[in-house]
């Protein structure tokens, strides 16, 4: 297959561009720098993309948008969150709406996140649970709604909404790893929240099962069996053998990262099921916390 990736460069998309390439698919770059061989050329800010490069292509993968998490949530920063996903996307689906009658592809895996659900404390939410409230549901509404020209034009769309991805090279894992090694860990404010997860291993997976796969419209990418906060927290430090001792309090990281931002990402959660993705004959490779960490620090320690 012909695959482009939006965000190639990212967590997620490094990692799918690796696996793509390791199972003989073309993979197929969308970059804002001037193109290269084998590269598609766009600027989002200024609305570029050429329907014509599209031709050809057999799946788009849009993993553009700025990081939720990446500093604090500024009017400016929340606007730069929200504009790096609906320009992005917008210009995709349309380019691609207009690539279709030349032979354009003909399925768009587009990003989206579990922030939808917005945070619902211990209620079991799968892909037909109503919207949420808050910044990050607002964005992803928006965000998934940008997909519509493609639609549209008939081309099949499947929101990717992901939960927290676990890589040792990446994102939230990555980040805590130093601190659970030096015995530093702890749960996050009163520990009760829900952590719905899923291993780069799964993610990346789910979204080559998703390549081929009649599925549209939401799809959960998240573990069958998401923690509770402080169940992460224990497993985590079993995993590099550490103790987890050190609470934080709730005011720790409102003050660092402020409160909205502290709320959405760290104090609240959601409990998310993939019924889509089960439905759909997917296999998850782990399927519990406890074995995903253990598999996820031993690789990286290697």
């Amino acid at each position: 297959m012909r695959i482009a990736i939006t965000g190639s460069t990212g967590l997620i998309g490094s990692h799918l561009a690796d696996a793509l390439r390791a199972r003989g698919d073309e993979v197929v770059p969308v970059v804002r720098r001037p193109a290269g061989p084998g590269e598609i050329h766009w600027d989002p800010s200024a609305g570029v993309l050429d329907p014509a490069s599209l031709i050809g292509l057999d799946v788009v993968v849009n993993l553009s948008g700025a990081g939720i998490g990446d500093r604090r949530w500024t009017s400016a920063y929340k606007r730069t969150i929200l504009e790096s996903r609906t320009m992005t996307t917008s210009l995709l689906a349309s380019a691609m709406a207009q690539a279709s009658v030349d032979g354009g592809p003909r399925r768009l895996l587009n990003g989206s996140a579990i922030g939808y659900y917005g945070a619902r404390g211990d209620e079991e939410l799968n892909e037909s649970s109503t919207v949420g409230s808050g910044f990050l549901a607002d964005v992803c509404v928006e965000w998934e709604s940008a997909a519509a020209a493609a639609t549209e034009a008939g081309i099949s769309v499947a929101l990717l909404r992901t939960g927290i991805v676990l890589s040792p090279r990446g994102g939230a894992l990555a980040k805590l790893l130093p601190l659970f090694r030096f015995g530093l860990g702890g749960r996050m404010g009163s520990g009760r929240q829900w952590q719905s997860w899923i291993s780069i291993d799964d993610e990346v997976g789910a979204i080559i099962h998703l390549l081929s796969s009649d599925v549209v419209g939401p799809v959960n990418l998240t573990a069958p069996n998401p923690v509770t906060n402080a169940e992460f927290t224990v497993a985590l430090a079993k995993a590099v053998k550490r103790p987890a001792l050190i609470p934080v309090p709730g005011f720790g990281p409102k003050l660092l990262l402020g409160p909205e931002l502290a709320e959405a990402l760290l104090l609240t959660g959601q409990r998310v099921l993939p019924n889509v993705l089960e439905s759909d004959g997917f296999t998850f490779s782990h399927r519990e916390i406890a074995e995903a960490f253990s598999h996820l620090v031993s690789r990286e320690s290697r």
